[in-house]
């Protein structure tokens, strides 16, 4: 699909109009949650609710999709940043940050709502972290871990806490402006972030050095630290 070219039996308006009810349905779930009805779905997309069924079957194959979709986006969008770090572009990506407003609020709705989905779709974005993580590990704008799961797994977290506890005490008081939202939360944590991976927190090594010595030897049961 990547190609322009469409699948043997699937026309090309077929794949328009299906990316366009995903799209749909990407912003609304963000705006509304999963509990959105597809007849409104449907109507941002233009189309009716039946050609909808006809080109995912039903509203948790439609989820998938869109779960697909922004995976998709998240994925390569971090692949981008990474090399507009390297190459002095992160100017412009804060600049256009707002455009993945509806990726944004789409993954903090399936967290909210919980269950196997959400899980799964962490899961997949700290497989998809390892990788662009290992990326800027060999661009040289990274430093490498000790584990790197450990830590990718740490960063997904913590950036879809953040995003989270945003959405919650900082709603947007236009629900639609999800812009809006976004351009807030990614003002608020820039510098911060920015500062904390970039300098550090730390002015020593001590508790580092501590917790490894800990974890490599821990004291037998029983035995406590002085």
């Amino acid at each position: 699909m990547r190609s322009g070219h469409a699948p043997r039996g699937v026309s090309a308006d077929d794949l328009t109009t299906r990316a366009r009810i995903r799209d749909a349905a990407v912003l609304r779930f963000g705006r509304d949650g999963f509990g959105t009805p597809l007849r409104a779905i449907a109507t941002d997309a233009a189309v009716s609710a039946g050609l909808v069924i006809h080109h995912f079957g039903t509203k948790e194959r439609l989820r998938e999709a869109c779960d697909e979709h922004v995976l998709d986006q998240i994925r390569h969008a971090k692949q981008d940043n990474l090399g507009e770090a390297s190459g002095g572009r992160f100017l412009e990506y804060l600049a256009t940050a707002e455009q993945f407003a509806p990726v944004f609020a789409y993954v903090l709705r399936s967290l909210q709502h919980g269950g196997p989905l959400a899980a799964t779709f962490v899961d997949h974005m700290v497989r998809d972290a390892v990788d662009y993580l290992a990326e800027g590990v060999a661009a040289g704008v990274i430093v490498p871990s000790r584990d790197e799961p450990a830590r990718a797994r740490y960063l997904v977290l913590s950036s879809l806490g953040a995003g989270l506890l945003a959405m919650t005490v900082d709603p947007p008081r236009d629900p639609t402006d999800l812009a809006a939202m976004m351009r807030r939360h990614v003002d608020a944590i820039t510098l911060p972030a920015l500062e904390l991976y970039t300098e550090g927190f730390l002015t020593t090594r001590r508790m580092l050095d501590e917790y490894l010595l800990y974890v490599s030897d821990p004291p037998p049961a029983g035995e406590h630290a002085p």
